[in-house]
C-alpha cells in the first residue's frame, strides 16, 4: 500500500487571530493534497481518470493540536480507506515527522458534469486507487478491528 505525499506551504493569511492556522484552512490544505492526488498522479499516460469531475460529499476531522505558522511546509499523508461503486473515501494525517495536526477523512464521488449527476467509479479509476488502499487502519491511526 502507498500513501501520497504532498508537501503543503503555510501562507502568511493561514493565520488566526491566536497566531495559528485557522481550522477552516486545514480544508483547504486536503483540498491541495487531493487535487495533486487525483488530478495530477492519476491521468499519467494520457489516462481520462477523474477529470470529468468529482464532488465532496463528507468531511470528517480530528484536529489532535495547534499549527503555529512556520516557514516549513507541512506533510499531507493521504491514502484510499473505502473503495465503493460510485464513491471513496480519502483518509489523510497532516503532520511532520514528530507529530500530527490533523486526522480527517473526505467522501468523493465522482460526478458527471456533463450530465450533472453522480458516477459510477471506472475500472481504470479503480484500478489507480487500489494502489492506494489502506484498510488496515482508521484515520485516528488505530487498526482496524
Amino acid at each position: 500500500m502507498a500513501r501520497h505525499i504532498y508537501s503543503c506551504p503555510l501562507r502568511w493569511s493561514d493565520m488566526d487571530a491566536f497566531g495559528h492556522v485557522n481550522n477552516v484552512v486545514f480544508l483547504r490544505y486536503l483540498e491541495e493534497a487531493r487535487i495533486d492526488f487525483m488530478f495530477r498522479l492519476a491521468p499519467g499516460n494520457g489516462s481520462t481518470s477523474f477529470q470529468g469531475g468529482s464532488v465532496v460529499a463528507r468531511h470528517e476531522i480530528d484536529y489532535v493540536r495547534p499549527l503555529v505558522h512556520r516557514h516549513e511546509p507541512v506533510t499531507v499523508e493521504s491514502w484510499v480507506k473505502k473503495i465503493g461503486a460510485a464513491s471513496l473515501v480519502i483518509a489523510y494525517e497532516i503532520k511532520d515527522p514528530e507529530q500530527v495536526y490533523v486526522r480527517a477523512e473526505t467522501v468523493v464521488v465522482p460526478f458527471d458534469l456533463e450530465a450533472q449527476r453522480p458516477r459510477r467509479i471506472t475500472e481504470e479509476e479503480r484500478t489507480f486507487l487500489q494502489e492506494y488502499v489502506d484498510d488496515s487502519a482508521s484515520s485516528d491511526g488505530r487498526a482496524a478491528a
